[in-house]
């Protein structure tokens, strides 16, 4: 952190708003905000914990966004899904301890190829305009394991946890896109503070001076893409595309593939 230039500020910042916009309309900014630390001087264990800080700041903007635009108005479904998540959230540590990382790689692959394959075959269940979780689906009893694991995912790793709130959402409970994705918001940044408080109660260190200047451009990046959402009528359509590309991404950085490709492009993997 002593030999941060205004160069790297730049960087983090100019990358802080792809991140933003990425995880507000979509998920996994996270694959853009780690590597970022990491090449910043942060250990890849405190940039982790250091990425919640961008995290949590950015979804605060997003959410005073859809609160500011009256966009915002959660059902006691909802409610009670950010409260499961939250709590797998805590949990997370414990749930993952246990996973060899070759493993999970492989699960989260294939779970994001399961995602990719409803997205491009089942485009109408991703582009509905209502909410009915009376449709078929997963029956309401299953979906609060869904979710706690979701939750203890999210709060243990949290790269790509917003593709699969999305997912359980979508497939599982029946959402409309965007109305997953306003969830999406608000159960994120809550176990995201419930993470954050676990670093500290550990004694994770934190680097607060480069999570804060990278969470300046999360939050304006944001801010732009809840205006956008709210904003534009085609935000769905839009939102189904990057969530294509970005699953596609995920998908390829999980493989086996992704140790050769780095070495080819070490900046892209």
């Amino acid at each position: 952190m002593d030999d941060l230039t205004f160069l790297k500020a730049a960087l983090a910042i100019v990358a802080g708003v792809a991140a933003g916009i990425i995880n507000t309309l979509a998920g996994s900014g996270s694959a853009i905000t780690l590597p970022i630390l990491v090449y910043l001087g942060v250990p890849a264990h405190e940039a982790n914990a250091t990425n919640r800080i961008g995290v949590a700041l950015q979804n605060i903007a997003a959410v005073a966004t859809l609160q500011r635009k009256k966009a915002l108005a959660p059902t006691r479904s909802d409610l009670v899904y950010t409260g499961v998540m939250t709590l797998g959230g805590v949990a997370g540590a414990a749930i993952a301890a246990d996973v060899n990382e070759q493993e999970m790689n492989w699960a989260i692959m294939g779970m994001l190829a399961l995602v990719l394959a409803t997205i491009l075959l089942k485009p109408e269940q991703w582009l509905r305009t209502e909410t009915d979780e009376s449709a078929a689906g997963l029956p309401r009893w299953g979906r609060l394991p869904l979710f706690a694991l979701i939750g203890a995912y999210g709060g243990f790793i949290q790269a790509g946890v917003g593709l699969f709130i999305l997912a359980g959402l979508v497939l599982g409970a029946n959402y409309a896109l965007v109305h997953a994705n306003k969830l999406k918001l608000l159960a994120v940044l809550s176990f995201t503070l419930a993470a954050l408080a676990a670093f500290l109660l550990l004694g994770t260190r934190l680097w607060w001076g480069l999570g804060l200047i990278l969470a300046v451009g999360q939050s304006v990046g944001a801010w732009l893409a809840a205006s956008f959402m709210v904003e534009n009528e085609r935000a769905k359509d839009w939102m189904r595309w990057l969530l294509i590309l970005v699953i596609a991404y995920s998908i390829l950085r999980f493989s086996p593939l992704s140790g050769f490709l780095s070495r080819l492009w070490p900046w892209a993997l």
